[in-house]
């Protein structure tokens, strides 16, 4: 598979592009499993296999609504790190890849057989280049939803797919551009965070890069235990940074040579993700923690060459919502959407639940190797 950058990888997708040349505007039917009419060189749906994950990636790189968890290595990520099933639907024409719909199977007991785009994942959904292309990978996904007999199918939406499907408010996303400059960057955090950052760089705290998932996953873990959420395995994040590469990384900030906070970032084109972060209970008497790893996030992944920073979903009305809007972010909604198979609602896996409060409350008083041993098994069905 050609590297990212590679002057393969270009031609590759090239040729995309030149595939996308005719004028084109996004498109939905407006319910699901209508099939478009017959064209004299008809689609064909296929899955995902190894041998065409270059073509798919270079799909995904050149198509303009596509997002870092449209990857074709998301499928090894679920299958690898979860032993999920999945099904990586692609729309073919001629050779030329039309459309792409990332799909991944969730079962569980406790909460319930969902197949969705993607679990795991904050964005999702298809991403075409024709209204052929997508009304078909829908009827396709449905199809697959029936057979299976899930309780629902879901799409993960940055964009309003304008399908008239019953949805879920819930969740935001916070994206803002980055700056050359560090400093115009700094003065676009408002006053209040921005003297929280600078007191961040008074308490002696830096930031590093780490090769390993060791560090990363002592703080994480304490931080989702302290918020009452099972942790995801340390295998998970071995191999999403396996998987991704240069394209994954972990920054640790240090108090005195002390692990206080760390995230795990994800860069997709000129954009930067800070995806699994946290801090140490102790990070809490350290003015201005969270304000500086971010600061220092952003100012690196500028100097990398990013262009928009990605602060990812919170749910309204939650801590982390305030923060990524005090920090100058403006939230954006996203556009969840579902079809329902088995489900007579859409479905409500989420903390804001009330029916999940008890088992919060109970797992924040757990202690962390315990948490820890168990968490594994409870977050593979989250999604």
């Amino acid at each position: 598979m050609p590297a990212t950058g590679s002057r393969a990888w270009r031609a590759m997708a090239a040729n995309i592009v030149a595939g996308m040349a005719r004028s084109y505007r996004m498109a939905s039917p407006k319910r699901c499993c209508v099939m478009p009419d017959a064209s004299p060189q008809q689609l064909s749906i296929r899955e995902l296999t190894e041998r065409n994950s270059p073509r798919w990636d270079a799909f995904v790189m050149a198509a303009p609504y596509a997002t870092f968890f449209h990857r074709a290595g998301w499928k090894t990520v679920l299958e690898r790190a979860f032993g999920h099933r999945t099904h990586f639907l692609y729309a073919e024409r001629n050779g030329q890849i039309e459309g792409i719909l990332p799909l991944a199977q969730v079962k569980s007991l406790l909460f319930g057989n969902n197949l969705s785009s993607l679990p795991f994942c904050v964005y999702g959904g298809i991403v075409a280049t024709t209204p052929e292309a997508e009304a078909a990978l829908r009827q396709a996904a449905c199809d697959l939803a029936t057979r299976l007999q899930v309780d629902a199918l879901e799409f993960r939406n940055l964009h309003d797919s304008g399908s008239g499907w019953p949805g879920k408010s819930l969740y935001v996303t916070f994206r803002k551009p980055i700056d050359p400059d560090p400093e115009v960057n700094l003065k676009g955090i408002p006053g209040r965070q921005r003297a929280m950052v600078r007191k961040g760089i008074d308490e002696g705290l830096a930031g590093e890069f780490d090769d390993g998932v060791d560090r990363i996953y002592r703080v994480y873990s304490e931080s989702v235990r302290n918020l009452g959420t099972p942790v995801f395995s340390k295998k998970y994040l071995r191999v999403l940074r396996e998987v991704f590469g240069n394209d994954c990384d972990v920054l640790m900030i240090t108090q005195a040579g002390r692990d206080v906070a760390g995230v795990m970032n994800f860069y997709f084109r000129d954009q930067v993700l800070p995806y699994y972060g946290g801090s140490i209970a102790a990070a809490r008497d350290i003015r201005g923690c969270n304000h500086f790893m971010y600061w220092d996030l952003m100012r690196r992944s500028a100097e990398r060459g990013c262009r928009l920073f990605d602060f990812g979903r919170s749910k309204e009305g939650t801590g982390p919502y305030t923060f990524k809007k005090n920090y100058g972010f403006t939230p954006e909604p996203l556009h969840y959407e579902y079809f329902l198979v088995k489900a007579q609602d859409v479905p409500n896996v989420n903390p804001t639940n009330p029916k999940y409060q008890l088992l919060i409350k109970a797992w924040e008083k757990l202690p962390l190797p315990v948490a820890n041993a168990i968490g594994p098994f409870l977050a593979r069905s989250l999604g």
